[in-house]
């Protein structure tokens, strides 16, 4: 990743980067880095390769938690340390972006949690990430939407010693038609479905996931892919699938 510039951004270009990620990161973050272990576990057991995206995009995500500490303007001075902290993360120095961090994880800032958690995480730190993301998601001062982020990071982190039975108690209530993480929370329900040997509801999920407008298309293609593999169409309408898929331009050349 290219250094960032010394001097420090303009508030247009902070408004600039947190508008992207408002609309382009935050789901993307969650989905894009849901257990690629996992798919690639489920590939050799159907027999089938998926395509996995595993990018945790750390530094993304921090501009969505800048993004949303922003939204008080009282919060300015703290917005002012996420910023120092980005810009040392996206330079690829952890450890100094982790330092800028401590007065705001000292003084409970739920943003800053979130992002000290998925420095852990990219320093393959999982346990201490699910403990820092466990501590947010019960934060009753947090935002809601924050805290739905962190328990579905926190299962995703201790997936593999969860049992699961514990992922789907946990993520159940988010894993449901209509709520706003309905996708990602729902992806690994389906997955802990498949891991109790649990076919048909796992099927019955990935379908409707694969079906939910408000999924984003990476996730839903997934979904949608391991809907067929176990034996359920996920496919309302045929010619928009193709049509997503379709290279940008290629359509219109038809």
């Amino acid at each position: 990743m290219a250094l960032r510039p010394d001097n420090s951004p303009v508030p247009d270009d902070k408004r600039a980067r947190a508008k992207a990620a408002q609309e382009d990161v935050l789901l993307r973050e969650v989905d894009d880095a849901v257990r690629q272990d996992q798919y690639a576990d489920a590939a050799q057991r159907y027999g089938k390769p998926l395509a996995i995206a595993a990018a945790v995009g750390l530094a993304l995500f921090g501009g969505y938690l800048l993004w949303e500490n922003r939204q008080e303007s009282a919060r300015e001075a703290d917005s002012e340390v996420l910023v120092s902290a980005l810009d040392r993360i996206e330079s690829g120095d952890l450890a100094g972006g982790n330092a800028a961090l401590a007065p705001l994880v000292d003084k409970g800032n739920a943003s800053a949690q979130m992002l000290r958690a998925g420095i852990a995480m990219e320093q393959a730190k999982p346990e201490d990430a699910a403990k820092i993301y466990d501590a947010v998601a019960a934060d009753g001062d947090a935002p809601q939407a924050l805290r739905d982020v962190a328990t579905i990071r926190a299962v995703a982190a201790r997936y593999d010693r969860m049992p699961p039975a514990d992922v789907i108690a946990r993520l159940k209530p988010l894993a449901v038609p209509g709520n706003a993480w309905f996708g990602p929370a729902g992806e690994l329900v389906a997955m802990a479905y498949l891991d109790q040997g649990n076919r048909a509801e796992a099927g019955a999920l990935f379908a409707a996931i694969a079906k939910d407008q408000g999924t984003p298309e990476s996730l839903k293609s997934r979904a949608r892919q391991m809907a067929g593999l176990l034996g359920v169409d996920a496919i309302d309408d045929v010619d928009t699938v193709i049509q997503r898929a379709a290279p940008d331009g290629a359509a219109a050349t038809e």
